[in-house]
């Protein structure tokens, strides 16, 4: 299947965590094999991190860090930059035969 959201786009949670659903962000990376994207300041996850010497000779310091964590790419939609609404992405050719992705609520162009 072929992804319609786009690294850079800013998107809106539709389903998953309670404390996420409703938060809206920009997307920093787009995981197409696994279906999944990450938004920034959504799906924040701790992960306790041990003190491991890396193959230069530092040190990884240990400790508590926060990350963003993937969510599955159908709990989120696109925000259309023109009517500020979460809406589904067409996909319409112009006359060089060149696809350009197009909000089904508004009829105008997303890229």
């Amino acid at each position: 299947m072929k992804i319609k959201i786009r690294k850079g786009d800013t998107v809106e949670v539709i389903s998953g965590r309670r404390k996420d659903k409703g938060k809206r962000g920009e997307v920093i990376r787009v995981i197409p094999d696994e279906g999944r994207v990450v938004i920034q300041g959504v799906n924040i996850r701790k992960k306790h991190q041990r003190q491991v010497q890396t193959a230069q000779g530092r040190q990884m310091n240990p400790g508590i860090i926060e990350f963003e964590a993937p969510l599955n790419i159908s709990n989120v939609m696109v925000i259309c930059p023109n009517c500020k609404q979460p809406s589904r992405v067409g996909v319409e050719r112009d006359e060089e035969k060149k696809p350009h992705r197009v909000c089904k609520k508004c009829d105008e162009l997303i890229d």
